[in-house]
This record gives structure tokens, C-alpha cells and sequence, in this order.
């Protein structure tokens, strides 16, 4: 073995416990350099926000801790990830950087094609590896739901023991001008972590399926491990093996319905994260190009949507809440983007962005294409146009939930609390009136979908839409290309969660 040594780069994998990176690195026998690297670029586009760093840097307090227990140190350097790179190969010569397979947004698409350029002409050589069920370089979507699974069914890889570690000078933690902290979000790293999987599949988790829905009983019985697999602080295989052992107890009434719909959602997770691997642009670009230029802006709306001041109650509550935890549950998320894209007829790549900064557990693959989905601008999916006024009596009955994030409707009587415009006293409320007729809002918008839909270009592009992004007939997920029943009309070619 010639010298050098093996930069072991964690990026979104912030944990030591089934990493195959560093299993690899262990592998290579060489000295190992444990870095994280703190790119002010990537923490300065539109998609970042203070929120998440804080929870980032939370995880690596205890990543640090993890590989402290093991003999070694975490170096923590700011900067431009090839000018790292480059300082500490003439310190200390680098023969080979390890890292996860990363599946972001084009500016770490972008990144990382600079850094294998700089690999290349330094003569080191860069492994990625594969850490979730996204395949890079996907042939086709007809063998990935195998593939992932296979992935999912392997053994968890050991942490090594034994390594001979290389230590370099961290930088102080730079002021990244980042000022949205939100005290109320999850708190960052792998505790924090496996104390959330243990309770969800031990006692929370058995009204999943019922609860997972409502903002209200959701907040308790989801798992609420959304931003510890967003930053790799847990795998997403050991929480779905964790699932499957504890599916193997037959734990009881109440929890076999919960724990498999738990894992489609794992699995759906891993789908729309391979979305972006295939589209690098999917953040930029309609999926299907028949809606290029169908929505424009408007300030003053979009104002109102980020503030929770469109006047629609159970829109703003959500958007109050989301905005004060960092988190909301899956349906309340659907329909804040389908409100925005519809109703208020704006461009998701505007709404996008507010919402990835609000999310602390913001995961690109998952969220420009459920951005693009709820907005309609996939062209295979289902058109879902949310009522507001039925989504706030359906999943906050008792206005609990509403009347918190809403104070300003507190005497509303509970009649008129999701619609206060129909209040003969509503004029006298410290509350806007809405900024649209929810129902022509909606009327006006359906016309428009369908009309781009009915173009006679527009099928042969769906249909390469299917080919290369939808989900196929698989255990794991509902058989999102036939069309449901009850809704002939519909394009049911991909799939609806049916939240």
C-alpha cells in the first residue's frame, strides 16, 4: 500500500452507525481524516435557513461525540469544498476521499462535479457510496423498487474499530448570516434520534395510521424522524429494519395497519428522492414542459401566505405552525403547496422556497417533487385541489388547533370558524378577509390544469414522464398506475398517498 491518506467527507450522513463511507474508508487501511466541511455558499442559497443549520450543528456536537468513542476526532473546516480539499492534501497528501452518494439540489450537483474534477487532476481517487435506496444512474424505473429493496435487506454495517486517525485544525464555526433559529424545532443528532424510532414503534406509532393526518394528533403520532434521516443522523435502513422486527412481534391490535403504512412511507421516500437524482433541475424546471409559463406572481399574495394572513383560518394555522416548529404533518404540507399553486395561483418555485426554509427537515428530493406534484405540473399526477374549509372541519373538528394558531378568531363562534367571512360580525375581526373566493379560486384553476392537459402534445410527454419518474407495481407501495374507480376522469398513471 503506497501512502497517503483517506479523507472520510460527511456531507448529509451525520451519524457512525451503519455508514458505509466509513466502513470504506476503514477498508482502505490507510490513516483516516474525519471532515466535515461548512460551505458558506450552500448555506447562503434561497433553501437554507438558520433552522436547519442549527440542527445541523446540534448533530455534529453528537457525531463528534460518536467518533471521539471510537478513537477519533471530527475536523470541522469552512470554506469552498475544493479549496479544503486541496489545503489538506499538500498537509498531509490524500490517496483517497470517501463520501456518500449525495442527491441535492444543482448547487451540490455542481459542487460535486468540481470536486471530482479536482480528484482527478490531484491524482486522488473518490469513492461514493451508496447509503439510501437511491440508484445512481438509474437505467430504468421498471428494476429500482428491486433494487431499493435489496439495499434495504441488507445487513447494517458495523462500525470499524482499530482505525489510525489523522488530526488537522478545525475552524471556529463561521457566522453564516443566518437568522431564522426557531426555538420551538427538533433538536439535532442521534439521540435525539433513536429516542423518537423507539417511542414511535413502541407506544406513539399505534395510531399512525388513523392520526397521521390531522395536525393535531399527528404531531404525537407521526414519527417525527423526518429531519434525523433528512441529515443522515439515523439511516433509513436501520429505521426500516427496526419497523420490520417490530412488525416480526406482532405487537398487537391496532399496530399491523400502522407499522405498513409506516413502511410505504419509507419507501415512497426513497421514490421521490430518486426523482431528483434523475432531474438534477427538478427545483427549476416543470417535469412536464406544457406548463412552462402557465403562473406568473403576486407579491402581495405571496406575502400573505408566508405571514399566515391569506384570511382562509386553517391555511394560516398551518402556515403559524410550520413556521413556529419547523414542522407539519404530511397532508397539512400537501395542502399548503396546493393552496399557494392553486387558489392563490402562484409559482412553486416561489412557494417552494419558503417552504424548504421553514422545513427543518427539509430533504430536496422529497420536496421539489411533492412541490411539483402538489402544483400539478407533473403531468401524471392526480389533480388534488384541497378545500381549506373541508380540510379545517375534517382534521381540526373541534377548532382546537386553529383557534391557537388564530387567536384573532377567538370569537368566532365555532359555526363559522373555518369560513368567518359568512360571520355577520366578521368585519369587526383584527383578521384580513380572504384574499380569494376559495370556491371560484378553485373553479378557475381546474379549468386551467385541465385545458394545458387536453393539448395535443401533451400525452407523449407524459408518457416520458411515467417512463422515467413513476413508481411501478411493487409490495412495498400502492399500484399508483391504474386509475382509481371512482375517479375515471382522473390521470391516476402515478401515485396519490391517499392521506
Amino acid at each position: 500500500m503506497s501512502g497517503g491518506i483517506t479523507v472520510l467527507w460527511f456531507k448529509r450522513d451525520l451519524r457512525i452507525a451503519d455508514h458505509p463511507a466509513l466502513a470504506r474508508a476503514a477498508d482502505l487501511g490507510r490513516p483516516v481524516l474525519a471532515l466535515y466541511i461548512v460551505e458558506p455558499g450552500l448555506w447562503a442559497e434561497p433553501d437554507a435557513s438558520g433552522r436547519q443549520w442549527d440542527f445541523v450543528r446540534e448533530a455534529l456536537g453528537d457525531l463528534a461525540g460518536a467518533l471521539a468513542g471510537i478513537g477519533g476526532k471530527l475536523v470541522v473546516q469552512v470554506g469552498e469544498a475544493v479549496e479544503v480539499l486541496d489545503a489538506l492534501h499538500r498537509d498531509h497528501g490524500i490517496a483517497h476521499l470517501v463520501s456518500h452518494q449525495e442527491t441535492g439540489t444543482l448547487w451540490t450537483y455542481d459542487r460535486d462535479r468540481r470536486v471530482a474534477d479536482w480528484a482527478k487532476s490531484a491524482g486522488v481517487a473518490w469513492d461514493e457510496v451508496q447509503q439510501t435506496g437511491v440508484v445512481r444512474r438509474l437505467n430504468t424505473r421498471d428494476t429500482w423498487a428491486a433494487q431499493r429493496n435489496r439495499f434495504m435487506a441488507r445487513e447494517q454495517v458495523e462500525v470499524p474499530s482499530g482505525l489510525t486517525w489523522v488530526d488537522a485544525p478545525s475552524d471556529p464555526w463561521p457566522d453564516l448570516g443566518l437568522l431564522d433559529h426557531c426555538p420551538e424545532r427538533q433538536v439535532g443528532g442521534r439521540q435525539q434520534g433513536l429516542s423518537l424510532l423507539g417511542g414511535f414503534l413502541t407506544e406513539r406509532g399505534k395510531t399512525y395510521r388513523s392520526a397521521m393526518s390531522s395536525p393535531v394528533e399527528g404531531e404525537w403520532a407521526c414519527s417525527r424522524l423526518s429531519p434525523y434521516l433528512a441529515f443522515g443522523c439515523l439511516s433509513g435502513r436501520e429505521v426500516v429494519q427496526a419497523t420490520a422486527a417490530r412488525q416480526a412481534e406482532g405487537p398487537g391490535r391496532g399496530w399491523a395497519g400502522s407499522l405498513k403504512s409506516f413502511q410505504a412511507r419509507l419507501a415512497w421516500r426513497d421514490h421521490f428522492v430518486q426523482k431528483l437524482e434523475d432531474m438534477p433541475d427538478l427545483d427549476r424546471r416543470n417535469m412536464h414542459s406544457g406548463y412552462d409559463g402557465l403562473r406568473g406572481t403576486d407579491p402581495e399574495r405571496l406575502r400573505a401566505w408566508c405571514a399566515g394572513e391569506t384570511g382562509v383560518p386553517f391555511v394560516d394555522a398551518c402556515m403559524r405552525y410550520v413556521s413556529a416548529t419547523g414542522w407539519l404533518n404530511f397532508r397539512m404540507r400537501s395542502m399548503l403547496m396546493a393552496f399557494a399553486s392553486y387558489h392563490l395561483w402562484l409559482d412553486w418555485r416561489q412557494t417552494g422556497l419558503h417552504l424548504a426554509r421553514v422545513f427543518t427537515d427539509y430533504e430536496p428530493g422529497i420536496h421539489w417533487a411533492q412541490t411539483q406534484m402538489q402544483s400539478g405540473t407533473t403531468g401524471i399526477n392526480t389533480l388534488r385541489i384541497y378545500n381549506p374549509v373541508k380540510q379545517g372541519g375534517d382534521q381540526d373538528p373541534t377548532g382546537v388547533f386553529t383557534r391557537r394558531w388564530v387567536p384573532e378568531l377567538a370569537e368566532v363562534p365555532d359555526k363559522y370558524l373555518q369560513a368567518p367571512w359568512g360571520w355577520e360580525e366578521a368585519e369587526g375581526l383584527a383578521y384580513p378577509p380572504p384574499v380569494v373566493d376559495v370556491v371560484e379560486a378553485a373553479r378557475e384553476a381546474r379549468g386551467r390544469i385541465w385545458a394545458v392537459r387536453r393539448g395535443p402534445e401533451f400525452r407523449a410527454e407524459a408518457d416520458e414522464v411515467v417512463r422515467k419518474h413513476a413508481s411501478r407495481k411493487d409490495r412495498h407501495f400502492v399500484n399508483d398506475r391504474a386509475p382509481r374507480k371512482r375517479a375515471a376522469k382522473r390521470d391516476g398513471r402515478q401515485m396519490d398517498l391517499g392521506l
